[in-house]
């Protein structure tokens, strides 16, 4: 059978037409296609930019953890390319914890750095970005204001710690001048000289504890298990609590879990708080000493069941040369609350006259 000449020409035509749209489809597929390599190449140019341009360290990580790419900053951070790298075991020996929760210290040639980071994922879930901000400066300033500040209320106390030097002082001379200026027998010379020597070593505790209160800083960093510092303070204080009639508790619920900071300041600050509990508290009172995590704080607490503290008074209690006892420093507090901010904590009061009183120190895990 044969088709009419007409529907081949149709046919045709149609065809060309169809030809012609598509070559006019596909030019203008190619000429989007071109537009958007060139929004990608000036996207890309204006990330590489930005990135470069960013004062703090950027790391972009693929799904395994890779570093996908990083800017200079944190290549100068670190002082090697990181192209390639598993990122996490990479930081392990890098990074390290400081007391201050989200702050790490970076060896950085000669110089140690403070960074914080931050971790964001990628709304593709193909990875994350991490951000490493340099506050070094900022830590410094820090404790540059927190030594300034210690040091103008020193000079606050300067009248106060005249009197405070002067009573002891002149009670050793006193006793002292006694036993040179009168003819005595050996007791009464023992009792005298017994006296100079406690007046004396309290003159030198209330010198010591001035010159801890002014350098605030705390020394060493080592980690170290929370269960055995509280055994090792329990070890040491029951012997004092039973001999006085009171019943001492020690607990911690913190595992193998372990704090990293001064623990001579830390074992200091909380023997501080055991000694004041145990002296406040009359014979047949127990004195409670427990341990328990809490989130990222370790929270120690010390809980006695003595007469309690007036509320006029406890807003005074961490203020230096405040006391309550006639042979107290009064710097006991303020040096144990500056141990537990320096590791990243405070201490807080609760008290009720005639019900006890309980002090809590909170250290940062981290440090």
């Amino acid at each position: 059978m044969t088709l009419p000449a007409t529907d081949d020409r149709l046919d045709a035509r149609q065809l060309a037409e169809a030809f012609r749209q598509f070559s006019e489809a596909s030019e203008a597929l190619t000429g989007a296609y071109a537009g958007l390599q060139t929004q990608v190449g000036q996207l890309t140019e204006r990330l590489s930019v930005l990135m470069g341009a960013l004062p703090a360290g950027v790391v972009v990580l693929d799904r395994e953890g890779r570093v996908v790419q990083a800017n200079r900053v944190v290549e100068a951070m670190f002082a090697t390319s990181l192209a390639g790298v598993l990122w996490e075991a990479f930081c392990a020996t890098r990074l390290m914890a400081t007391e201050t929760p989200g702050e790490w210290q970076l060896a950085c040639g000669t110089d140690t750095l403070r960074v914080t980071r931050v971790d964001a994922p990628l709304e593709s879930g193909d990875g994350h970005i991490v951000l490493l901000t340099d506050v070094t400066e900022a830590h410094r300033m820090r404790l540059a204001a927190e030594r300034q500040e210690r040091l103008a209320a020193m000079g606050e106390m300067v009248a106060g710690l005249a009197h405070q030097l002067r009573t002891p002082l002149s009670a050793a001379l006193l006793y002292t001048a006694t036993m040179v200026q009168q003819e005595m027998g050996p007791a009464d010379r023992e009792r005298i000289g017994n006296r100079a020597i406690e007046r004396l070593r309290h003159l030198e505790k209330l010198i010591r504890d001035m010159l801890l209160f002014a350098r605030g800083e705390t020394l060493g960093r080592e980690p170290f298990a929370i269960c055995d510092l509280v055994a090792e303070l329990a070890q040491t204080l029951e012997p004092v609590a039973r001999a006085k009639g009171l019943g001492f508790e020690p607990a911690c619920d913190c595992g193998a879990s372990q704090v990293v900071g001064d623990r001579k300041a830390i074992v200091g600050a909380l023997t501080n708080l055991l000694e004041n509990a145990v002296q406040a508290t009359e014979a047949g009172g127990r004195v409670r000493f427990d341990a328990a995590l809490d989130g990222g704080l370790v929270r120690f607490s010390v809980t006695d069941t003595g007469k309690g503290i007036d509320p006029a008074l406890q807003s005074r209690l961490f203020e230096p040369f405040f006391t309550t006892r006639p042979d107290g420093t009064g710097l006991g507090l303020a040096i144990a609350r500056g141990v537990a901010r320096a590791h990243g904590g405070d201490i807080g009061i609760q008290s009720e006259p005639g019900r006890g009183t309980t002090f809590t120190l909170t250290l940062a895990t981290g440090g």
